[in-house]
């Protein structure tokens, strides 16, 4: 075998790829995955067919027993946990389009030449959504507070009386408190999304005649529909896992009761009623209800597809 065959022997045997490299890459996020999304899913499931039994009145001890579906039944007949369902749902509606409203006239306003030092106003709209949710909650209770919020003293000063924390206008309270939070980081990605849509498009938009509006409507929101439905699908989500914000304004205001949102009666069962079973049942309804709702948006979203695709 002469020198060059041998070299290039050795080349093709190191630059071989295994076939198992790209489960290697693959395995952190599977592992990560199973570990801290499916395993507690099972878990949860697991524990909500099992209850904890007393004996000898209460006396005698008390031992975990299988019950099959019978915490699913006390969960579905637990008016104060359905009730938080469309009190979220009513939440979602209004406080979703709003904030994605807002995000994509953000990211459309910076996507343009209007605006100088984009960077600055960029980093002011997203610097809300490093702050911590809890720590969010916390400021806005102190503005909230007719007692020491200077906002609402000065209104009360020129004879406008508010009262955010009243039980008609509370959800909306929370609602402001999440929409300060999060529109920033759905702005960035939106943003983000807007880059990648190729610039020709928008010159051959300018020389039809048209404006930045029809440009930003007709062309730049529909090449980002999958960055919108990506956000919005995330923003549904959390809103069905609404917690942080109604457990922090709970300790300031008797208008958020403990069982306000699904999340909350769920903490409030295994915490305060004592029954961790009960609550990984109500667990369980809860993660269907948000698989439900989303599947239900993006069949939405594919039906509405459908039809812009037959209309071209």
């Amino acid at each position: 075998m002469s020198t060059s065959t041998a070299t290039g022997s050795r080349r093709r045997r190191h630059g071989a790829v295994s076939p198992w490299a790209p489960y290697l890459f693959v395995a952190p996020f599977v592992v990560l995955f199973l570990l801290f999304l499916v395993a507690p899913i099972v878990v949860a499931f697991v524990n909500s067919l099992f209850s904890r039994q007393s004996s000898g009145l209460g006396f005698g001890g008390s031992s975990i027993e299988f019950v099959g579906l019978a915490n699913f039944v006390r969960a579905f007949a637990d008016r104060d946990f359905l009730v938080g369902f469309p009190r979220v749902l009513l939440y979602g509606a209004v406080q979703v389009p709003v904030m994605m409203t807002i995000a994509a006239f953000f990211a459309l306003l910076f996507d343009t030449a209007l605006v100088k030092a984009r960077r600055f106003f960029q980093f002011t709209v997203f610097l809300p959504y490093a702050v911590p949710s809890v720590i969010a909650a916390l400021l806005w209770g102190f503005l909230y507070q007719p007692s020491v919020s200077p906002v609402l003293q000065f209104f009360e000063s020129i004879g406008i009386t508010l009262s955010p924390l009243a039980s008609t206008v509370v959800l909306w309270s929370i609602a402001n408190v999440a929409l300060w939070s999060l529109v920033g980081i759905n702005m960035i990605i939106l943003f983000s999304a807007l880059q990648s849509v190729p610039r020709e498009m928008y010159e051959a938009a300018r020389i039809d005649g048209a404006g930045e509006v029809r440009t930003a409507l007709q062309i730049k929101l529909p090449m980002i529909a999958p960055a919108v439905l990506l956000t919005t699908l995330s923003s549904i989500i959390g809103t069905l896992q609404l917690f942080n914000e109604p457990q922090v304004l709970q300790t300031i205001t008797s208008n958020i009761p403990s069982d306000y949102t699904p999340n909350m009666a769920i903490y409030a069962t295994s915490t305060l009623g004592k029954d961790p079973h009960l609550a990984s049942a109500m667990a369980v309804i809860l993660g269907l209800a948000t698989l439900v709702v989303s599947l239900l948006v993006l069949a939405a979203n594919k039906r509405t597809t459908n039809r812009a695709g037959h209309g071209l």
